[in-house]
């Protein structure tokens, strides 16, 4: 395209959701939010429906879970795919079509858009990883729900204290997570 003397590139189209490159076996890093950040999940109730059906379709999917974190209005984990991580895509369709239908039963709001995108990372460097694992276990703290994150019963911080060595537990939560974008603000009847 021409303006007077100058060239002019044509516009690049900026994508309105992340690309997923998900051909890889790998651990991933994905977080997920509901539209507009709205807060569907904030009951202890419905809490509990989207917990059970993150670690219900992780297994059925076959992602192996090593940390996880649920809120009023998103959510994090970490998990190995099985193979390649192409399904990934899959299940978070399966969750967010199933959470969705049941709170828009709820709210009788059937037509409302729920959830919103995910985002995920592979994680190829340890330092990374660790740091994730870290962020993600303690992310009840962070959001200011809990001072123990144990104490926090939709994420994995109990399972994996009582599961991990004391030494290892200790080991991953002196990684530094600071940088890890979460701006989200959750809220908790």
């Amino acid at each position: 395209m021409r303006f007077g003397s100058m060239n002019v590139s044509p516009p690049i189209a900026w994508p309105h959701a992340p690309t997923h490159r998900l051909t890889e076996r790998g651990t991933y890093f994905v977080t997920a939010a509901t539209y507009l950040k709205a807060h569907h999940f904030r009951t202890k109730e419905r809490l509990d429906v989207l917990h059970r059906g993150l670690l219900r379709v992780c297994a059925d999917y076959g992602w192996r879970l090593e940390a996880w974190a649920v809120f009023s209005n998103h959510y994090h984990f970490v998990a190995e795919s099985p193979g390649s991580a192409e399904n990934l895509s899959a299940m978070l369709a399966h969750l967010h079509e199933k959470t969705a239908k049941w709170i828009n039963r709820q709210d009788k709001t059937p037509e409302r858009k729920v959830w919103h995108n995910y985002w995920e990372t592979k994680l190829d460097l340890p330092r990374g990883y660790f740091a994730r694992l870290a962020y993600t276990h303690q992310n009840p703290i962070r959001h200011g729900l809990v001072t123990n994150a144990k104490d926090y019963p939709w994420c994995s911080a109990a399972w994996f204290e009582s599961e991990t060595p004391a030494a290892m537990v200790k080991t991953i939560y002196r990684f530094k997570s600071g940088r890890i974008a979460d701006d989200y603000e959750v809220e908790l009847e």
